[in-house]
């Protein structure tokens, strides 16, 4: 995270203000009544989505308790109603696709059913996330009274806004009461929040941000522009913007009636959340979330853009074109190394999830025709997943967006060489430097991203497109992970980095605990990163006084090696290396890991220790256990080698 002052540059407000007009419709891909857009699907997709429905007739929406929702509160535990939540919504959208396809009637009772079903829900907002200010404890119960927009109440209200979209007809010929419930409910849960309170997410002042900023905002605008609104919701959405006052309020009163509900209202909100995530990013465009949560900030910006765009007839249009916006596209295939692999930190995961039509429309606005070619190769390689995806399985809009996009990318010529260049990214500390056989990051930074881990300084290695050193990632959700008692996670922990034990201390989190004196150097044979890291150890500070810690690592691209040279004043020091592959002792001061040999010098092999992969999360990203390599130092210079 910038520790400097944030400057808030507000070319989204400003576009907004700049508009004068009427909306244009949204219409992103066709609606049900279109047969003959739905009849021209590859005939696998159409059979794919069917089926997906099919396995879904008869489904018993369930009923979330009270109790249910009282224990994230009462156990810490958010898993258990998270599955009923989320199994709800998955169904409702597998059932609405297989009735686009097929037409016939066949799933609409089911989708009444579940569409009720969430309706009659006394909250959209996760128990986890239910509180009104930011980082305050959460309530035990949602109040009815006043909705609490967080990212899975604003992707609700898109789900049902897009299933009305879709089916409006076909909801219409059985009664029109089911568009006036939705209304109602969309109308509640979403609009007039959102125009008559403040949720931390939209952005004030200098407040730091993250991807709920744009994912609320993204769904938002979803919300409100692919709702077949009645009449009257209508004509206040399509009214012209004649002025645009740039000193309007960030927020509307309480208790202000519906006829708040404006165009001009929307885009004024909307433009300036914006704003407000993108003074977070430096020019770089480097997610300091992850490559996991880019899906979640970057795409949900371009979602927010895209629709912006669309309904001001392209006004926004030059924002695509800015460096910072084509930059925060194009860092997912910067952090790619090969095949399900990326380069991951903070509470991101080592698989972060197939690329496909998001990233590849990203690059298309942004006329980045690598990142176009990535997303295409990456599409095909996961064979077009639509209904496993974790990410866009559970968003009705996304899953559209790859039905009527699936030809086009599996159609791309992919047998172009996909190259990932050498990038430093300033804003983060994030190096990432490869070779023929060697993928190297370094994190240098701070202690204080968003979804932050204690590891400033650590490295990940790939060799052949295989972990060699890791980045554990994060366990399962709970109320401890985002508490006060975080870092009592062992996953956050530099000590479950690669990183060292200085003194029997590790690092402490927040911004101050850093790297200092970072150098880069990318061009040549031989890119290097090296930096101190004293200040991000105080513990260890304290018992060392004037302590220095550097590291310095390099990799040498001519003989594909790697080498990590640390020196120090400190005398208590064990050098920590988490590995995917168990290590081998070869002889002393050798060992093999995997496809890769390493050597050190400067240490003495402590232990190898097994680190037990129990958790349903880490599961996901790791198929074994895995390893921590612990040296003790018996130098003031250490220096590890890997080929």
């Amino acid at each position: 995270m910038n520790s400097q002052p944030i400057s808030i540059e507000k070319r989204f407000l400003e576009t907004a203000n700049a508009f004068h007009g009427n909306s244009h419709p949204f219409h992103p891909f066709p609606k049900a009544v279109d047969r003959k857009a739905y009849e021209g699907l590859p005939a696998a997709l159409k059979e794919l989505l069917i089926q997906a429905g099919e396995a879904k007739l008869g489904y018993e929406f369930p009923v979330i308790r009270a109790t249910d929702y009282m224990r994230f509160k009462r156990d810490g535990d958010r898993a258990a109603f998270e599955a009923l939540y989320f199994a709800k919504r998955n169904a409702l959208n597998d059932l609405i696709q297989a009735e686009c396809v097929e037409h016939q009637g066949r799933f609409l009772d089911d989708i009444l059913n579940g569409i009720y079903s969430i309706c009659e829900e006394t909250a959209w907002q996760l128990p986890a996330h239910n509180s009104y200010i930011r980082d305050t404890p959460q309530l035990i119960l949602p109040d009815v009274t006043r909705p609490v927009m967080d990212l899975f109440a604003c992707e609700t209200g898109a789900l049902l806004a897009c299933a009305a979209y879709l089916l409006e007809e076909e909801f219409n010929a059985v009664s029109p009461f089911i568009l006036t419930c939705i209304e109602d409910n969309l109308k509640r849960r979403i609009l007039l929040p959102y125009l008559t309170a403040h949720f931390w997410w939209m952005g004030h002042d200098d407040e730091p941000m993250c991807n709920w900023t744009v994912w609320c905002t993204q769904n938002v605008l979803l919300t409100t522009f692919l709702m077949p609104w009645s009449v009257e919701m209508s004509s206040r959405l399509s009214s012209p913007v004649r002025t645009f006052c740039g000193n309007a309020p960030l927020f509307l009163p309480e208790n202000t009636s519906d006829t708040v509900v404006t165009l001009q209202a929307i885009l004024h909100k909307a433009a300036e959340s914006c704003d407000y995530f993108l003074k977070d990013y430096g020019n770089d465009g480097c997610c300091e979330e992850g490559a996991q949560y880019y899906r979640h900030a970057g795409l949900c910006l371009y979602g927010a853009m895209t629709v912006l765009n669309t309904v001001t007839d392209g006004h926004f249009d030059t924002l695509f074109r800015w460096d910072k916006v084509k930059n925060i596209a194009s860092y997912i295939l910067n952090v790619h190394v090969n095949d399900k692999y990326y380069f991951n930190f903070a509470d991101c995961s080592p698989i972060a999830g197939r690329a496909g039509v998001r990233e590849y429309l990203f690059g298309k606005a942004t006329g980045q025709a690598d990142l176009c070619l990535f997303a295409a190769k990456d599409f095909q390689a996961g064979q077009g997943q639509l209904v496993t995806d974790e990410v866009n399985g559970g968003n009705l809009f996304y899953r559209m967006q790859t039905v009527f996009h699936y030809e086009e990318l599996m159609k791309q010529d992919t047998s172009g060489i996909l190259s990932h260049r050498d990038v430093y990214y300033p804003s983060v500390g994030l190096f990432l430097v490869h070779s023929d056989t060697m993928d190297l990051a370094v994190k240098a930074g701070d202690n204080a991203d968003s979804h932050n881990h204690n590891d400033t300084g650590s490295i990940t290695l790939y060799k052949k497109g295989l972990p060699i050193l890791a980045d554990i990632g994060v366990e399962t959700y709970t109320r401890k992970t985002f508490s006060p008692r975080r870092y009592e996670i062992w996953t956050m922990q530099s000590g479950y980095h690669n990183l060292p034990t200085i003194c029997g201390t590790d690092q402490k989190d927040g911004v101050e605990y850093r790297a200092e004196k970072v150098v880069t150097e990318l061009t040549g044979a031989e890119p290097s990163i090296s930096m101190e890291l004293a200040a991000a150890y105080p513990d260890a500070g304290a018992a060392v006084p004037g302590l220095t810690y550097s590291r310095r690592v390099t990799l040498k691209k001519s003989s594909n090696t790697v080498v990590l040279e640390d020196h120090t004043n400190a005398q208590d020091v064990i050098l920590n290396f988490i590995t995917y592959e168990k290590p081998v002792i070869l002889s002393d001061g050798k060992l093999s890991i995997g496809e890769a040999s390493a050597s050190f010098e400067g240490a003495d092999l402590l232990a190898i220790e097994t680190l037990p992969i129990t958790d349903a999360r880490l599961k996901t990203a790791w198929d074994h256990d895995l390893y921590r390599i612990r040296l003790k130092g018996n130098d003031a210079s250490f220096r590890l080698t890997i080929q």
